[in-house]
């Protein structure tokens, strides 16, 4: 058989052996990171702190910063790069009939020596309905006219295209602006997300905003990254923390990135927010200098490929080290080893089947769960992929696709296994095995569990939330969104059997004893039949309390109740800080974020 590169110089490319060399040209590109700061305002916008500042200026100090790809995102115009362009083409114009100083040849070659080293990209600051900011990031290939007729479309006045002013009238909202910038091929970015005028800000109840604003305006799929200004920061706090999939109501997990949103070229000496070019910067792991290869990234789920930068000085983003202290969850595992001895790597293969057939996720093998222990690492780790891979397409069925890499921690190899949800669940071991995953946990599906699993895979509907009982202003809370609720309790021949409920889901499964239940179910089973609640020792706040407390493995749990309008008591087992929302934060002493 020939091979594709031969084919290709017999003239024989036909679709097929395209696409072949083109993933061999790019499997063959060594990647490498490169600097990116993608919010880089100009003088036209109208709010910039240094209007004397040339566009020159502005890439010459990006060059100083070390950046390799940059993006004017001015208030709801084109304007600067616009006229950046227009710079050059008019000095492009006086080289052709000669015409050309000797100084304006110096900035013509200063243009194209600094255009050729970095990669400038169009785009614009969008303000949407209610002031929220969406960045739109394009090719340099796209024209100002179509980027200016994208900002009509979006709903600003064409008189304001080259205001550069922040507030624009009754412009779009946020759900069309994504649709609308993804559509054209942009990349789409929530601007300062967790911060003024962003989707992920705290107090959006303030607004007079639902949770489930907020979820549209988080999890949307034509939204492609959030720009965070706590990225370096650790913790289960952190943006990135909240927003990486384990969030019962925020499953999709989001790529969090940090850029400057600078309005001056220098960081102000007196004001640490006011940022210049580059006062925070991404990397991204990129096999070309392209815009192209850039939105590859972004629609792309290994979210490795990008990581705040660090000085010379510092030692590398750890992404590995970044998992370890957010602790595992339901999207995420830790393994020490990967021997069959001990059973550790079926293991591992039960963790990838449950997230597949839950809610996806990210398997770690070489480092345990805490992060106070150093990592064990993985001695052959290319053997160990290649064991993996067959050990994955052997046992599991149907077959799932994964990605596997290795990533560094601590000087050691640490392997990292990509789960995607899968499509065609139930996902097993060797045909027979289910396994879900449930908070921190991997454990064999009951019935069902298995029912709802080909739901699912036929697309059948499933039953709704559980509705509170509504008769006042605390009956209308929603029950937290993590644990496990027992609905209802019957004795058969002296044995209690529970209906039980999972709270992140809302499903519900039948007959389980207490001999039969998994950890968490077994200590809600437990305790409902031997410790039932006492309301005089629930600590109350109207009609929410708090039964137990609870710290097991570094994770902390809390039982709480809800009494009804009828004097009945619903009790929730085992909530974790993930399910805490609303009210609920205050019963368990949390400031309330406004979700």
């Amino acid at each position: 058989m020939m091979k594709l590169s031969k084919l290709a110089e017999a003239g024989n490319e036909s679709p097929r052996i395209k696409r072949g060399l083109e993933v061999a040209r790019k499997k063959n590109k060594k990647m490498r990171w490169w600097r990116m700061d993608l919010h880089i305002h100009t003088p036209a916008s109208s709010d910039y702190e240094e209007p004397q500042v040339s566009y020159l200026d502005i890439l010459r100090k990006a060059e100083e910063r070390g950046l390799d790809i940059i993006a004017f995102a001015d208030h709801n115009t084109v304007a600067g790069y616009r006229a950046m362009l227009s710079e050059i083409e008019q000095l492009e114009l006086l080289e052709r009939l000669e015409r050309l100083r000797p100084q304006e040849k110096e900035r013509l070659d200063e243009y194209r020596r600094l255009r050729e080293k970095i990669l400038v990209l169009p785009g614009f600051e969008f303000t949407a309905t209610f002031g929220f900011h969406i960045l739109g990031i394009f090719s340099p290939e796209t024209t100002t006219r179509e980027l200016e007729h994208l900002l009509i479309t979006l709903n600003v006045p064409p008189d304001k295209l080259d205001a550069g002013s922040t507030e624009v009238g009754a412009a779009s909202d946020v759900l069309t602006a994504y649709r609308v910038i993804d559509g054209a091929g942009g990349i789409v970015i929530a601007a300062h997300a967790n911060s003024s005028h962003g989707v992920a800000m705290r107090g959006l109840r303030g607004f007079a905003f639902s949770g489930q604003t907020k979820i549209a305006y988080t999890q949307d799929e034509h939204l492609h990254a959030l720009e965070v200004t706590d990225l370096e920061k650790k913790g289960r706090r952190t943006t990135s923390a909240f927003y990486s999939g384990s969030k019962p109501e925020y499953p999709r997990r989001m790529r969090c990135i940090q850029a400057s949103d600078a309005h001056r070229l220098d960081n102000h000496p007196k004001d640490k927010n006011r940022l210049g070019i580059g006062g925070r910067i991404t990397e991204v792991l990129l096999p070309e200098l392209s815009f192209e290869a850039l939105r590859e990234v972004f629609l792309g789920t290994d979210f490795a490929r990008t990581r705040p930068a660090r000085s010379k000085a510092q030692a590398p983003f750890d992404y590995v080290a970044a998992a370890r202290e957010s602790g595992p969850s339901i999207v995420q595992s830790f393994h020490e080893s990967m021997t069959r001895r001990g059973g550790r790597l079926y293991a591992i293969i039960a963790d990838i089947v449950a997230m597949a057939n839950t809610n996806g996720g990210t398997v770690y093998v070489g480092v345990s769960a805490n992060p106070k222990v150093p990592p064990a690492g993985i001695a052959d780790p290319e053997q160990a992929v290649a064991q993996l891979r067959a050990e994955i397409e052997h046992k599991v069925i149907p077959p799932l696709e994964v990605s596997i890499d290795v990533l560094q921690s601590g000087g050691k190899n640490v392997i990292r296994i990509e789960v995607p949800v899968g499509t065609d669940p139930p996902y097993t071991i060797e045909g027979s095995k289910i396994y879900v995953r449930q908070e921190t946990e991997t454990s064999l599906a009951v019935r069902d569990e298995i029912v709802t699993l080909v739901k699912r895979s036929l697309k059948l509907p499933e039953a709704g939330p559980a509705a509170v009982p509504q008769t006042g202003p605390s009956t209308t809370v929603e029950p937290p969104r993590t644990g496990v609720e027992i609905v209802s309790s019957e004795e058969r021949k002296g044995k209690l059997y529970h209906t039980v409920r999972d709270l992140r889901n809302n499903n519900e499964v039948q007959n389980v004893t207490l001999s039969s239940s998994r950890r968490l179910w077994h200590y809600a089973i437990s305790q409902h039949e031997q410790n039932p609640v006492d309301e005089a020792k629930v600590t109350w706040h109207g009609d929410l309390g708090l039964w137990q407390r609870r710290k097991t493995k570094g994770v902390v749990r809390y039982d709480l109740v809800q009494r009804l309008p009828d004097g009945s008591l619903r009790v929730y087992y085992g909530v974790s800080e993930d399910g805490i929302h609303g009210e609920w934060r205050a019963v368990v002493g949390e400031e309330g974020d406004g979700d």
